[in-house]
């Protein structure tokens, strides 16, 4: 059992540490930061969640489990890489999307697609190690 002190802050750590990880992974492809450092962040908040209330309970806030997490992510990583080779340029060359809405510029780009993928991955395999401890 754990004290009630660690499970309060958890609560009011976890929402916290999953919007911290996400301006991460959006800034990163851009500045410093990106998927890895994002995906880092967002399985130290769900380890977090296990220490506190249990590996069951963390793998019950994830709509799926770790392990599809990494094939989406490496799927997705993959997909990055082959819109450019599909489009007659080299594989992993960066390609953007952009559309204007009057006053709003919407940018999409493989290298957010990349990171993306980067970052579910990371989410993934973090959370089989922390979970596969926990439950041992």
């Amino acid at each position: 059992m754990t004290s009630l002190i660690l499970r309060t802050a958890t609560r009011l750590l976890l929402a916290v540490l999953l919007l911290f990880s996400v301006f991460l992974l959006l800034r990163g492809h851009d500045l410093p930061g990106g998927g890895f450092i994002g995906g880092l962040v967002a399985a130290s908040a769900l380890a977090l969640y296990a220490l506190a209330f249990g590996s069951s309970a963390a793998a019950a806030l994830l709509p799926v489990g770790p392990r599809p997490l990494m094939g989406v992510g490496l799927s997705a990583a993959a997909l990055a890489g082959l819109l450019a080779a599909l489009a007659g340029r080299p594989f992993l060359t960066g390609l953007w999307f952009v559309q204007d809405f009057g006053g709003y510029t919407l940018k999409l780009s493989t290298p957010l697609l990349f990171d993306v993928g980067v970052y579910l991955v990371v989410v993934g395999v973090v959370l089989t190690m922390v979970f596969g401890l926990e439950d041992d």
